[in-house]
């Protein structure tokens, strides 16, 4: 890549920077293209010029968030961290992430996340599955996951979590309940043990 394309990835990657900040304060409806190109330091023409609308921003933010996520799942789930560590951040970084997301981009994102073909449905077909076999697996050989559970049925539940996730009058209400829901999936109604 020479030093004109890499000066353009870097200005659109610090619009979807500004952006993603900008939408998980205060939502989509409530921030301007000009706050954007304010906090990513760059015109509003610029803006237009590479993403074309407002609309199209919000869906290349998304499409960005969910592969930063992506990126930082596979990072935790190949860590070095033992099995209950990876847990407990994959929980935490839930409640965090619950805690600091508007309501308003929250649903946007679940909106697109309903449509069939989008990229999170993508990711997680391609990716997310794969992450979750191996952590099971690995959660099992350390002793952690009851090995006579099969892989086939952890991800099914896996699946009916999303598919229920998804649908809009369930993902209206879920946000205040993210890190109670994690726990759930993860340490069953009885709780972690002590």
């Amino acid at each position: 890549m020479d030093g004109f394309q890499r000066r353009k990835e870097l200005k659109k990657q610090s619009i979807l920077e500004a952006g993603l900040a900008l939408f998980m304060e205060y939502g989509i409806q409530k921030v301007s293209i000009a706050e954007i190109a304010e906090k990513a330091n760059v015109s509003q023409v610029t803006i237009y010029n590479y993403f074309e609308s407002k609309h199209k921003l919000s869906k290349d933010v998304f499409e960005y968030y969910i592969t930063k996520a992506s990126e930082d799942f596979e990072k935790l789930v190949y860590s070095d961290l033992p099995f209950p560590e990876k847990i407990k951040q994959i929980i935490f970084n839930k409640k965090e992430i619950s805690k600091q997301i508007h309501q308003e981009f929250y649903y946007f994102l679940m909106k697109e996340y309903a449509d069939e073909g989008n990229i999170l449905e993508k990711i997680y077909v391609e990716k997310a599955l794969p992450y979750f076999s191996k952590l099971f697996e690995e959660g099992k050989q350390q002793g952690y996951v009851d090995p006579n559970l099969s892989q086939e049925a952890i991800l099914l539940y896996v699946q009916m979590l999303k598919d229920y996730m998804q649908r809009e009058d369930v993902y209206t209400k879920v946000l205040p309940l993210t890190e109670d829901i994690t726990n759930i999936f993860f340490y069953g109604i009885i709780g972690k043990k002590q």
